[in-house]
């Protein structure tokens, strides 16, 4: 009986060891479990923090890659990561894929995109002295705008007052002067544009254009353009050369008139806070990549053009027209009566200056 009870104790004993073992190896795999994750949470936060230190420029536009503007964002992006080893992403949005020219000025407002570059029209829906740059005929030619843009006179005054809305103008990209296009005629009288109706950019002054030659302006994004040729909502339009065959209007317009009347830039704009928020060191090479892809614009920009005229004239679908001396001139008269118009506007000062540029 002894022996038996004996037995059984030990029995008990061994077992009861044993499950002990089995606890503290459990226990030991548990905590060594606990402290992987514990290393791998702390390797993800690390990467978190390490992200998180990654400065993000979202920018955004509304053409296509090809065109100067869409190149240049591409060159600023490349040239901003590469001068600050990676600290600053640019993440380039073109063709409104997040916002059109008209939302964008507010999204920049609110910092739900660091940096833009609208048309100078749509600036002008905060400040009307911007429209100088939609008046006919204003610019002989591209060195007179970046004149312009570089004096204290009209450059200076333009951009000092986008920091009232929280705005920063940092630069300004050429595009270069806008052509007309018909779908059913040659424009090349003021009489020829009676009773078109004409897309327009939001812009008093280009709507004051196309009324002083008895057309119909419609206001209208750039992203519907297209279509709007394509239904017969509209019967014509005025855009450079690269957005025009960008866009493809020679498969929905027969006639384009190389008039140059007016020009088409874009105001490369940040928001103010977050601009000053950049360390110094970083925005220093932002900066730099800026400055370096504004001059490669006003070098090519005139080029691409020129390339894409070509390009036109190869797909044979569209007549092209050139304005002799005499009807450039009777398009001059007929559209000076916007610069009297909006002179209160504007400002007699800014009217100044663009016409002693003009002379």
């Amino acid at each position: 009986m002894k022996k038996w009870l004996l037995l059984t104790f030990a029995l008990v004993m061994a077992v009861s060891l044993l499950a002990g073992c089995g606890a503290r190896s459990e226990q030991s795999n548990s905590s060594s479990t606990s402290s992987g994750e514990t290393e791998k949470g702390q390797n993800t936060e690390n990467k978190q923090t390490a992200s998180d230190d990654k400065i993000i420029i979202k920018f955004s536009h509304v053409v296509a890659e090809s065109t100067p503007k869409g190149q240049a964002a591409l060159m600023f992006k490349e040239k901003a990561e590469q001068y600050t080893n990676g600290r600053v992403e640019v993440q380039v949005f073109p063709n409104s894929q997040l916002y059109n020219d008209d939302d964008v000025l507010l999204a920049l407002q609110q910092n739900n995109v660091q940096m833009a570059a609208p048309a100078t029209s749509k600036v002008s829906k905060l400040f009307p002295q911007w429209t100088i740059f939609d008046f006919p005929f204003a610019f002989p030619d591209v060195e007179s705008v970046q004149k312009a843009m570089e004096s204290e006179e009209i450059g200076g005054k333009l951009f000092s007052m986008l920091k009232e809305q929280k705005l920063l103008g940092l630069a300004m990209w050429d595009n270069g002067f806008k052509q007309m296009t018909l779908k059913d005629k040659p424009l090349l009288m003021p009489e020829d544009f009676k009773g078109k109706k004409f897309r327009v950019m939001s812009s008093k002054v280009l709507e004051a254009q196309f009324k002083a030659v008895g057309a119909n302006p419609t206001p209208m994004p750039f992203s519907e353009v297209y279509s709007a040729l394509e239904q017969g909502v509209i019967d014509g339009q005025e855009n450079t050369l690269s957005n025009i065959y960008s866009q493809k209007y020679q498969e929905v317009q027969k006639h384009m008139t190389l008039s140059n009347h007016g020009y088409l830039g874009y105001a490369v704009i940040t928001n103010a806070q977050f601009w000053e928020g950049l360390p110094a060191d970083v925005r220093e090479q932002v900066k730099k990549a800026l400055d370096e892809t504004t001059q490669w614009v006003r070098e090519n920009g005139e080029k691409i053009n020129s390339e894409n005229l070509e390009k036109i004239k190869a797909e044979g679908t569209m007549e092209i027209h050139e304005l002799t001396p005499e009807q450039k001139k009777a398009w001059m008269e007929a559209m000076d009566v916007v610069y009297d118009e909006f002179k209160d506007q504007v400002g007699e000062d800014l009217i100044n200056a663009i016409k002693a540029l003009r002379k």
